[in-house]
């Protein structure tokens, strides 16, 4: 250092014509160690020049500007040690830019495994960016709502024989005590009915879409985003709001605020507000209209007259709780408002309200035995784990691969060193090589993504929209790029910076794996084992949820199917017509069977309890599934009669007598059901008691997946809401469906004919379950596809590296068979061990999955030996073509190549 402080001694000129002392000071200070005589000879050397071309004060001026040039960088010295210097230098732009210059030469000079670096991490990045994209859609889910975090549904729980059974009705009269004795604790009390299907009518317009009836606050309390006319518009006892979509379909460009529409073809009720439509993500989105809820109280009976009946759990209670308050407090304060009405009456029952937050009702809605225990949320872990593991998957093919060709890097490596690079800057190096290839993934990725997202929306019955406007949609990306990019580049980047200059530029050649250790490849080994054990895991868990979805298909239902259809039936039109249009579409031909009944097929709508029977156990509290029927209901559905028979409008008495399913039988404990009376449980004993007159088999009404509920089937003494029609299987069923409808016209021309088949209604049953078969099958195939891509590379890779092996073990008589066992086994054994890895672990969480669902497919063995044998065929498919290829090489050709 001593010799570059004033530059004397060096320049052979006089004193007056040295470079500027300070120009050399600061040179000295800032160079780094090592280099400082080096540095000032070059600047000398151009200084000497530069006199003679641009005289001496042109020379002295550019001598400090070349200093200026060079010590920028190196600024940090001051602060720093020497040896510290090289890791600020790595982030100098012009170091950057090299690097990169580098990283690209690379790339393009090796174009097969980039395209396998850059395909692969595209796909991953890809599929990690539409899982991101519909975990964040399922976790906003009802976001839309601006107080989400202090809106709850209140929910009952009851012990039924033993257990704790929650759900989401209650009581009407729990509506008044909330807001006489508990009003400080909410903001909002909202009771609401059922989302339930309309006839809204506007002059010649007619449409038939879905609603509630709601209290006022609904608006407020849902800050629903109001287009036109006011929020307080519920206040006007017949009046409507509606959805911007549901008001163009009957106004048009027409203002609808002030105008009379017809709901149901008979109440006329004032447009007083339009909304904007809430989003798909949302619980109320198939609310796109609401009419006040004192509206439907006057207008049914049942309705009005369960405002003090405490038995009578139909209704859905919404509530916006206080600012002063949370969730568990307001729960403390309700929970035994019911046990305290009358506490001799419920003390057996045990019922208790709580507060479910907005963000649950998606979520996490599964109750057991009264304890939350989650719902959906842990499909969304579900993908978002598998999401991440096929980004690790694309990850480990970079790291494979970079590894993999340490052998050519090696001597690059070594000669950087012996020229003055430190480890740092080829850290650098390596990094930029990862964020460059990332990086051209990532674009990749993005238009994949716009490209498949339609085809993912359907797959995935969401409306997800690329988020090209949102500002942290980019944030998160370019985090997500920078992680990417440190994951799979740095595991290459420390091993390659590791090796010693003279013993890579030593042994640089064919023998470098064994001078690096024997156990050089185990990293790379283990990362495959890892993306195979993912990678066959996901195909394990793909059949195990097909074959519960099929197997649950499969399960007896307990009816026919098949030319089966439902028409629901709007209250008040159909009341007392049902044998004037079951005999014209009986005689239409058209329709072998007809029945009306309470519920849909697929469905049970209403419960009942508090019965008394022969033999009834003291303590029994008793709940059955209750249906409404009609003769011939068992007939037009298929049913099969166990015991007894079939209602029959030819005994009177039948008015007064119900069937019971297989399940109640057993559930009451009846020996010989047929004659049994049921009384309800009542002092004052005046209702008439009801016969069991038949026993049918049981039907499959709710989840496919839970067992059957006892189920009443009584005599329909009042209106029902839905026919169910036989379709003739001798005809057409389009020529049926087109005589129905013009029968149904005929009869109600002011209303729109709608009809289901019930088919179709089970099979939608199973429409998340299949979803996340779907789902699940297609990420497994991506995965797979993945981890061959990877392996292709990598088992090219060893062939290129072993060619001169191949060409003496030819020379020597080793024929093409040899040779493709040579190298194929050593990928088949780590795909052996990767699957052996994964047999307890799919059977762990497979199993725990399965332990959701009552009726259940077994875990049988040959599910994992599929399994394994496919992973094995196409391990097998992927490296044999890269190893029959090196195994045909002409051997003076393979051994030219040294």
């Amino acid at each position: 250092m001593g010799g570059l402080t004033n530059g004397e001694g060096r320049f052979p000129g006089p004193p007056d014509s040295r470079p500027p002392r300070w120009a050399d000071w600061l040179l000295s200070r800032f160079s780094p160690s090592g280099l400082e005589d080096e540095l000032q000879g070059d600047l000398l050397e151009m200084y000497i020049y530069w006199v003679k071309t641009t005289g001496l004060r042109g020379a002295r001026w550019r001598y400090a500007l070349a200093v200026l040039r060079l010590i920028r960088p190196l600024s940090w010295s001051m602060t720093k040690q020497p040896h510290e210097i090289s890791h600020f230098f790595i982030l100098h732009p012009a170091m950057i830019r090299n690097y990169l210059k580098i990283a690209w030469r690379n790339l393009t000079r090796n174009i097969g495994y980039s395209a396998i670096n850059i395909g692969g991490l595209a796909i991953g990045m890809a599929v990690a960016v539409m899982i991101g994209l519909w975990v964040y859609d399922e976790l906003t889910y009802n976001h839309y709502h601006k107080n989400h975090d202090q809106i709850a549904q209140i929910w009952q729980s009851s012990v039924k024989n033993g257990e704790i059974k929650t759900r989401f009705t209650v009581p009407r009269p729990l509506e008044t005590a909330l807001r006489n004795v508990y009003a400080n604790s909410f903001k909002h009390i909202v009771m609401s009915s059922w989302t339930l299907d309309g006839v809204l009518s506007y002059g010649n317009r007619k449409v038939v879409k879905e609603g509630n009836y709601m209290q006022p606050d609904a608006p407020n309390m849902l800050s629903l985003d109001m287009l036109a006319g006011q929020k307080e518009g519920l206040r006007e006892p017949n009046s409507i709001m509606l959805a911007a979509s549901t008001a163009k379909s009957l106004f048009g460009t027409e203002n609808p605020i002030g105008r009379i529409i017809k709901f149901d073809n008979h109440y006329n009720l004032k447009v007083t507000g339009i909304y904007a439509d809430i989003p798909f993500s949302n619980s109320f989105n198939t609310t796109t209209f609401i009419i006040p809820w004192e509206h439907m109280v006057a207008n049914t009976p049942w309705v009005k007259e369960a405002a003090n009946s405490w038995g009578n759990n139909s209704f859905r209670l919404y509530v916006q709780i206080a600012d002063n308050t949370t969730m568990e407090q307001v729960t403390a304060k309700i929970k035994d408002i019911k046990l305290n009405v009358n506490r001799a009456e419920y003390a057996k029952n045990n019922p208790q309200f709580l507060l479910l937050p907005m963000n649950d009702w998606y979520l996490r809605s599964n109750f057991e035995n009264g304890i939350q225990s989650g719902g959906r949320i842990d499909t969304v872990w579900l993908f978002g784990c598998i999401g991440g593991f096929v980004l690790l998957l694309a990850c480990i093919n970079f790291m494979n691969l970079s590894t993999a060709r340490s052998q050519k890097r090696a001597k690059e490596v070594g000669v950087r060193k012996s020229v003055g690079s430190v480890r740092s800057q080829l850290i650098g190096q390596f990094l930029s090589e990862s964020f460059l290839v990332v990086a051209l993934a990532f674009l990749i990725a993005m238009t994949l993504v716009f490209v498949t997202m339609p085809a993912f929306n359907t797959l995935a019955s969401k409306q997800i929209a690329f988020p090209w406007m949102n500002v942290y949609f980019w944030g998160a990306t370019l985090i997500f790029i920078l992680c990417t990019a440190l994951l799979a580049g740095s595991y290459p980047a420390l091993y390659l910076s590791s090796f010693l200059p003279v013993q890579v530029l030593k042994g640089a050649g064919p023998s470098l794996r064994f001078r690096v250790g024997r156990f050089a490849a185990l990293p790379r080994q283990l990362l495959v084992v890892l993306q195979f054990t993912v990678s066959v895991s996901l195909i394990i868990g793909t059949i195990i949820v097909f074959r519960q979805v099929q197997h649950t298909k499969n399960r007896p239902v307990g009816y026919d199917r098949a030319g089966l259809v439902s028409i629901p039936l709007t209250e008040g039109e159909f009341d007392g017509k049902y044998e004037f249009i079951r005999n014209e579409l009986m005689g239409s031909g058209a329709v072998v069977a007809m029945s009306a009944t309470s519920n849909p097929t697929t469905d049970v709508a209403y419960g009942r309890g508090g019965f008394l029977w022969e033999g009834k156990p003291a303590d029994f509290r008793a709940s059955f599934a209750w249906i409404w029927v009609s003769p011939d209901y068992v007939k037009s559905l298929g049913m099969r009669i166990i015991a007894g028979r079939d209602f029959s409008p030819d005994f009177p008495s039948d008015s007064n007598a119900i069937l019971l399913n297989k399940t109640a039988v057993d559930y009451m404990g009846l020996k010989d059901p047929v004659g049994t009376l049921l009384r309800e449980d009542n002092t004052d004993n005046s209702g008439q008691p009801l016969t069991v007159i038949g026993v049918v088999d049981d039907m499959v009404m709710e989840s496919p997946y839970d067992p059957v509920q006892p189920s009443v089937y009584e005599f329909n003494k009042g209106s029902a809401r839905f026919y169910n029609l036989r379709l003739n299987p001798a005809q057409n069923a389009r020529e049926s469906i087109a005589t129905v409808e013009r029968i149904y016209k005929k009869n109600f021309p002011n209303l729109p004919f709608q009809y289901r088949f019930v088919d179709q209604e089970y099979a939608a049953k199973f429409s998340t379950e299949e979803r996340i078969g779907k789902l699940a099958g297609f990420f497994a195939s991506l995965a797979i596809f993945i981890s061959c891509l990877g392996l292709f590379g990598l088992s090219s890779f060893m062939a290129e590296q072993r060619t001169k092996e191949i060409g003496i073990r030819k020379v020597l008589g080793a024929s093409v068979t040899n040779l493709w066992q040579l190298l194929s086994k050593d990928f088949l054994v780590l795909v052996i061990v990767a699957c052996l890895i994964t047999i307890p672990i799919a059977y762990y969480f497979m199993n725990s999955w399965l332990q959701h669902y009552t009726y259940r497919v077994e875990l049988s063995w040959w599910i994992f030996a599929v399994a394994i044998v496919g992973a094995l065929f196409i391990t097998l498919l992927t490296v044999s073509f890269q190893a029959i290829k090196a195994a045909m090489l002409d051997p003076v050709k393979s051994l030219r190549t040294e």
